[in-house]
């Protein structure tokens, strides 16, 4: 695939820390930036990741505090 040239304005010490990692892993600061761009998700801002969305689900229609305390009462006490 054809690559785009796209100018960013980065803090310095940012550029500092990404050469550093870029010599110690043997790549380019592009190559960094690419694959962490790749690596958004395609989704709305407002999609989870998997595993939060795993937990909210867990948390749905379970009951109060109360409950959940009684819960562990009876899984660690008896």
């Amino acid at each position: 695939m054809a690559k785009v040239v796209k100018n960013l304005t980065l803090d310095p010490e940012a550029v500092e820390r990404g050469e550093r990692f870029s010599r110690k892993r043997g790549t380019t600061i592009s190559r960094i930036v690419s694959d962490f761009l790749s690596g958004l998700p395609e989704e709305s801002d407002d999609a989870l990741a998997p595993a939060v969305g795993r937990l909210l689900g867990i948390a749905k229609g379970k009951g109060d505090e109360r409950s959940y305390h009684r819960y562990l009462e009876k899984k660690y006490l008896r």
